[in-house]
C-alpha cells in the first residue's frame, strides 16, 4: 500500500512543482483563459447592447465556462503529458514502475484534476468579480460534483492519448474536440440521452449548487447515480481504449521511438 501512495504522491508533486518552476507559463496560461472569457463577456455585450443579452443566463455562463475550463486543462494535461512522454522517449520508463502503469494513469488523472483546480479557481474569482455576480462555493457539495464531471473528459483523454501513441500527430483531431465540449456543455439537459454526454449532467447539477444554492445531500440519489454512471462509463471507455491501443504500439514496437 505504501509504494502506491509513494507513487501517487510523487507524481502530484511532480505536477505542482512543474507549476511553480515554469510560473511565467503558469500565469500565461491564467492570463489566457481569463481572457477569453472577457472577449466572450464584453464581445457579447457590444453585439447585443447592455447586459440584455444575459439576464439570469449569466450565472450559467459562469459557470459553464468554469466546467469548460476545468475540462479542457485536466484532458490537456493528461493527454499532451502522455504524448509529450512518448516524444522524448521515456514513455517506458513509466512502465518499469512498481506500481504498475495503469497506477501511474489513475495518479496522473488525478494531479492533472489538481491542476485544472489551481487554474480554474482563480479564474472563478475573476469572472465573479468582473461581472459582479457572486455564486455560492460549497466546497463540500462542489468538489465530488467537479470530480465526477470532469471524469469522463479523462476517459476521452485517455482514448487520445493512446491514439497518440500509435499514430503519432494528432493534434488537429485534439484541437477539434476542444469545440466539441462545448456542444456538450449547452446540449439541453432534459432528454434521456443528452444524460449520457460528458460534461452535460454534471454541469445541471454545479449550477445548482452554485447559482440555487441546493446542496449535495439535496440532490435525489438517482440524479447523483446518473452522474456517478456517466463518469465510470466514460472513464471506463477510455481506460478500455488506451489500453487496446496501447497492446498495438507494444506489439508494432513504437513506444520507445517516435
Amino acid at each position: 500500500m505504501k509504494l502506491y501512495l509513494w507513487s501517487g504522491w510523487a507524481i502530484i508533486c511532480r505536477h505542482l512543482i512543474e507549476l511553480k518552476r515554469y510560473a511565467f507559463n503558469t500565469l500565461s496560461s491564467l492570463a489566457t483563459v481569463y481572457l477569453v472569457f472577457l472577449l466572450m463577456f464584453f464581445g457579447a455585450q457590444i453585439l447585443a447592447g447592455g447586459e440584455a443579452m444575459f439576464g439570469d443566463s449569466l450565472e450559467g455562463l459562469i459557470v459553464g465556462f468554469l466546467v469548460w475550463t476545468l475540462s479542457i486543462i485536466a484532458y490537456s494535461e493528461l493527454s499532451w503529458s502522455l504524448m509529450r512522454e512518448a516524444q522524448l522517449g521515456t514513455l517506458e520508463q513509466l512502465y518499469m514502475s512498481p506500481a504498475g502503469f495503469r497506477w501511474v494513469i489513475v495518479c496522473w488523472a488525478g494531479g492533472a484534476f489538481l491542476m485544472s483546480l489551481v487554474f480554474s479557481v482563480p479564474v472563478l474569482f475573476l469572472m465573479m468579480a468582473t461581472t459582479g455576480r457572486y455564486l455560492r462555493l460549497d466546497i463540500l457539495s462542489l468538489l465530488p460534483l467537479l470530480l465526477l464531471t470532469v471524469s469522463g473528459v479523462f476517459g476521452i483523454g485517455l482514448a487520445v492519448a493512446g491514439l497518440a501513441l500509435v499514430f503519432k500527430r494528432i493534434q488537429a483531431a485534439f484541437q477539434i474536440l476542444q469545440f466539441v465540449f462545448v456542444a456538450f456543455l449547452f446540449a439541453p439537459s432534459e432528454p434521456v440521452w443528452a444524460k449520457a454526454l460528458p460534461l452535460n449532467w454534471g454541469t445541471e447539477l454545479i449550477g445548482r449548487v452554485m447559482v440555487h444554492e441546493v446542496r449535495l445531500t439535496d440532490i435525489p440519489g438517482t440524479e447523483i447515480a446518473v452522474l456517478l454512471a456517466n463518469a465510470v462509463g466514460w472513464f471506463g471507455a477510455g481506460f478500455l481504449l488506451f489500453s487496446l491501443l496501447e497492446r498495438v504500439a507494444r506489439r508494432r514496437g513504437l513506444l520507445g521511438h517516435y
